[in-house]
């Protein structure tokens, strides 16, 4: 045999990376910074953060830069703005359904708002498995994607979403979306899940205690993060929390806990949702601490998804007046006991808009459900990696940590609006500028003008030749 010919075949060249990753040994020094770490310290003055590549090297007072420091540097003054950690989504569906073009537009929109990265909470994850590789090495502008893999009992499959992102399969069959039964093979089961590449189970629906907290154990085993809504039904929320799940989701859910009712399956608790809601709010308030401090011992993160329940009408009538409510003293009582919330949105906001929906989250999470701007800037960054189970390596602006960073012009602890005042987004040491966004949707839009107008144009010529014709 002779070895393999390594020389490029014409036409079959590796797509272009405009947006890669900061390659080792390009250094850049932010100097002069109002430095927000991330952990919820306050703001730090006159700090510089120094990148080198993908990582940042050194966080330090500007005053302390040396010249090796600054040798071979790229120096970027950021005097007047505020250095925080790139944001995080924690609740994402880019492919439910699937639409690769609207996915990646959306993407783009997320990293020039700010956002690098997101947990993708189930869908079709043959079309996330590629966006996740085509944003990481940079064929395409957009935030680190970390996928789950869905489990939920049979008689969820019947769900129409099931079909729009198992095509071509048979839903529950999927690797990445399976049905979950007595007589599942969970080592199998989980080991398919993590073929897909996801680096999460997300536990859904129509599963009892006992199930989820097999399924649990075995993607612990295999490495495999655990992400579940907060009530599955018949599991109720202490079932989840108590199976061992790292995260649980929608915060509204967490009254099933004092409900006193257990729907047999996941719709069914729409049946009920305005009795707990009812029960809930004549209960003392107080009366949810044990679930918050089961999570609280247990480290299980909260990701409240606060802003969906008044964006998209989760709750029937009986039940739509008190929701608020409901959200507001459940995080009120998770903040009292110590519980970690992270932010994520569970829908994005429509394409015309030009910030994504994390954006409208942290508005709500202050303006309505009462945290204060430092909080809700943790729960989007620090937070949000914990929930990733990425805290080692992202969230907060340190030493050591990827350069995942966004700059904006006025301090967001003073007003959580601030944070869309973006000059750039900083992703694995690369640069995304605002401004570069904004252009290039300016120009988009001159360039769609045109095409209508030269549309227009050809029209009418057409209809004056047609009139002015022989007959």
């Amino acid at each position: 045999m002779t070895d393999r010919d390594e020389r490029p075949v014409a036409g079959n060249d590796p797509a272009p990376t405009p947006f890669a990753p900061a390659a080792p040994g390009e250094v850049t020094v932010y100097r002069d910074a109002s430095l927000i770490d991330g952990t919820g310290a306050p703001v730090r003055r006159g700090m510089a953060v120094v990148t080198d590549g993908p990582m940042i090297k050194a966080v330090l007072p500007d005053a302390e830069l040396s010249s090796s420091d600054l040798d071979g540097a790229e120096v970027v003054d950021v005097a007047g703005a505020f250095l925080l950690p790139g944001l995080i989504d924690t609740h994402q569906h880019l492919s439910t359904p699937p639409n690769r073009e609207w996915a990646e537009e959306m993407m783009r929109r997320q990293l020039y708002g700010g956002v690098t990265a997101i947990r993708e909470m189930a869908g079709d994850l043959r079309q996330m498995a590629d966006l996740e590789r085509a944003a990481l090495i940079g064929e395409i502008p957009g935030p680190d994607v970390h996928n789950a893999a869905l489990m939920a009992g049979p008689s969820f499959f019947d769900d129409p979403r099931t079909w729009q992102v198992t095509q071509g399969t048979t839903p529950g069959t999927a690797p990445w979306m399976q049905a979950i039964d007595e007589d599942t093979d969970l080592t199998l089961a989980v080991a398919r899940a993590r073929g897909t590449g996801a680096v999460a189970v997300k536990v859904y629906a129509d599963l009892d205690g006992p199930t989820i907290a097999r399924i649990t154990a075995e993607a612990h085993r295999q490495g495999m993060r655990v992400w579940a809504h907060a009530s599955v039904f018949p599991a109720l929320p202490g079932d989840v929390v108590a199976a061992g799940v790292d995260v649980v989701s929608h915060v509204h859910m967490l009254a099933y806990q004092l409900a006193g009712v257990r729907p047999a399956t996941y719709r069914g608790q729409r049946a009920h949702l305005a009795e707990v809601y009812e029960r809930f709010l004549d209960a003392p308030v107080d009366a949810i601490d044990a679930l918050l401090g089961d999570m609280r011992r247990r480290g299980t993160i909260l990701d409240a998804t606060a802003s969906v329940v008044a964006r998209i009408p989760l709750s029937p009538p009986g039940a739509a007046g008190m929701a608020q409510d409901v959200l507001r003293r459940l995080i009120d009582r998770a903040r009292h006991v110590g519980v970690e919330i992270c932010a994520g949105t569970d829908y994005e906001t429509p394409p015309g808009d030009p910030y994504p929906s994390l954006h409208d989250e942290l508005d709500h999470l202050v303006h309505a459900m009462g945290l204060p701007p430092r909080e809700a800037v943790r729960a989007a960054t620090l937070a949000g990696a914990a929930a990733l189970g990425q805290r080692a390596t992202t969230g907060s602006v340190e030493a050591g940590k990827l350069a995942n960073l966004l700059v904006v012009a006025a301090d967001p602890y003073e007003d959580i609006g601030h944070l869309r005042h973006i000059v750039t987004t900083v992703k694995r040491g690369r640069r995304h500028d605002r401004a570069d966004y904004e252009r290039a949707d300016h120009d988009r839009a001159d360039h769609d003008r045109a095409d209508h107008e030269r549309a227009d144009h050809e029209r009418a010529r057409a209809a004056g030749v047609e009139e002015g014709a022989p007959a």
